[in-house]
């Protein structure tokens, strides 16, 4: 049994907890839009831009035009949602205060970029066509917006917020949340329970198969736009030096193929007996900083006791 206390409110009001039984329909457009997104799903979480993310591999960079593209996208959603949150269709899915990104998103842009962040940013040629075809849904065909919606806010109450660890431990980022309130949902005190929350609110609503169909297309299309900016990011990076960490020993793509420049290689050959890698070797080590001060506390050491023995 979850915890009982793991509730989710709207208006001070709790409306849904943790140990609600949840029974799903493959016929519920929260599964319909799960099952069916699934390939788009897995084609952006498996293109280079993300898997380098979580692996630690994000350039300052690419980060901040990654948060200002985020902010461009937000922006479009939450001015349609407003447009349009007394729409029959929409309104059981207006949560601002749980849900809405762009003040989140404006604060980490005046940390990453200062004060007068505004003047410095601009919409992406990849990010520009996905606003554009939020404003063109939220006028012309506001049901629309429920794909949109799902697939940003839910994404990010789940993978996003592995992607905030990873970004403050590889970006060096305050362990207070500058750079990364956009993953800080502060109204929301348990992801799990509001997130099934928001998929009964969706199943809730009276849609057709025509209807859900066109949500279906529409979600796809969201994940393609997000892929389109994704890529755009991985294109980018190729041209942003890189900022590597000096961590120690150098991996063999940084040796140019010379194998005997390998520490490990050096260590197993100075093992058996080889006095020229035995040497190599040691002089690998002298460079590392971690060897130097050991060297440096036991030279002293030996110095001190020295100076003991002949007083």
């Amino acid at each position: 049994m979850m915890a009982a206390d793991s509730a989710v409110s709207n208006g001070g009001e709790n409306i849904l907890t943790e140990s609600d039984d949840d029974i799903l329909s493959p016929d519920d457009l929260s599964e319909v839009l799960t099952a069916g997104t699934k390939e788009s799903h897995d084609k952006a979480e498996n293109s280079p831009f993300v898997k380098d993310f979580l692996r630690g591999r994000i350039k300052r960079e690419l980060y901040k035009l990654g948060t200002v593209a985020l902010y461009y996208v937000y922006s479009a959603i939450e001015e349609e949602i407003e447009k349009n949150k007394d729409h029959p269709m929409f309104a059981p899915l207006y949560f601002p205060s749980e849900l809405h990104r762009r003040d989140a998103l404006a604060k980490d842009l005046e940390y990453l970029y200062g004060e007068d962040w505004e003047s410095k940013i601009s919409c992406s040629a990849a990010t520009q066509p996905y606003v554009d075809r939020i404003h063109v849904v939220g006028c012309e065909d506001p049901v629309l917006l429920v794909a949109h919606a799902w697939t940003r806010y839910m994404g990010d109450l789940s993978g996003g917020q592995i992607l905030k660890k990873v970004a403050q431990r590889a970006l060096k980022l305050p362990p207070t949340g500058e750079g990364v309130n956009f993953y800080h949902f502060e109204g929301i005190h348990s992801p799990t329970a509001f997130k099934r929350l928001y998929r009964s609110r969706m199943n809730e609503l009276e849609v057709d198969a025509e209807t859900k169909k066109k949500l279906l297309d529409e979600a796809n299309l969201a994940f393609k736009f997000n892929l389109d900016v994704f890529t755009e990011l991985q294109e980018i990076g190729k041209d942003i030096k890189e900022e590597v960490q000096d961590i120690g020993f150098h991996g063999h793509g940084d040796m140019g193929g010379d194998i005997s420049k390998c520490p490990y290689y050096a260590a197993k050959m100075a093992v058996s007996g080889n006095t020229a890698y035995a040497c190599n070797f040691t002089r690998m080590l002298l460079r590392q900083p971690t060897v130097q001060v050991i060297l440096a506390t036991w030279v002293a050491a030996v110095a001190g006791l020295a100076a003991w023995y002949f007083m």
